[in-house]
């Protein structure tokens, strides 16, 4: 579970077009990026970013979020062969991408994360998770999703997307922010490959009923299963959620 609080895990931009250099303002649904790692994660972070995190031209300063909207990433060179590809949208602190990418070593990992000390901390998940090595079929890409996603990739790349999780923003004036809307399903849908599948949860009602009434309306998904998802395991956020009283959602559509 996540939350907008400070310090909460980082989330991904509603994107927009861009234009020229510059992508034009939007209303962001992360709010933070950087913030102090605790000493393990910083090492971990220290041992490990230079193999997993991918190196991609910036359009505002190698310091933004803002992947350089022409740049193409060649997933093959990026892992060193061709594999059903799972994209996740927010690792936070790297539960799910250690869990799925040691079940499923067949599979590649594309985790996409803008909220550091949440990749110091994944880096350490993945290393314990890997027997002092990280799993070699996975990569972070430290970027703004929602805009990236447009780009980065070719269209029907990924056998998976998933979005475990993502900041409720629970009060009403901040539903804006939320990152499951008509323009981002578009961009899921056109990374999906033709019965790829978009995972969700949340433990937020809401927002659940928000997703689904989003994705039952797209014309290129279809409702699939409310189960559990196979690779997703429980986390210290869902933990808190359920001890709230709050129920889980899973969802999973497939495009069609």
């Amino acid at each position: 579970m996540s939350d907008s609080r400070p310090g909460a895990r980082g989330h991904y931009a509603l994107g927009h077009p861009v234009i020229g250099p510059r992508p034009l303002a939007r209303t962001r649904s992360f709010t933070r990026r950087g913030g102090r790692m605790p000493h393990t994660h910083q090492q971990a972070w220290d041992r490990h970013a230079g193999e997993v995190l991918l190196e991609v031209p910036r359009s505002l300063g190698e310091r933004s979020t803002a992947v350089d909207p022409s740049y193409r990433l060649d997933v093959g060179e990026a892992f060193g062969r061709r594999a059903p590809l799972v994209v996740e949208i927010g690792s936070g602190a790297g539960d799910a991408l250690a869990s799925g990418a040691t079940a499923r070593p067949d599979w590649d990992f594309l985790a996409f994360e803008v909220w550091r000390p949440g990749i110091g901390h994944a880096l350490l998940k993945l290393e314990q998770a890997g027997g002092g090595a990280v799993p070699p079929n996975v990569r972070i890409l430290e970027a703004d999703a929602a805009l990236a996603l447009r780009t980065v990739l070719e269209p029907g790349g990924a056998h998976e997307v998933w979005t475990f999780f993502p900041d409720p923003w629970p009060k009403a004036r901040h539903h804006k922010r939320r990152i499951v809307t008509p323009e981002f399903a578009d961009t899921v849908v056109r990374l999906l490959a033709p019965g790829g599948t978009w995972r969700l949860a949340t433990d937020w009602d809401d927002y659940a009923e928000s997703m689904q009434e989003v994705l039952d309306a797209h014309a290129g998904l279809r409702l699939v299963s409310t189960e559990r998802a196979p690779l997703r395991p429980v986390t210290r956020f869902e933990r808190r959620g359920v001890e709230a009283g709050r129920a889980i959602t899973d969802l999973a559509y497939v495009r069609i």
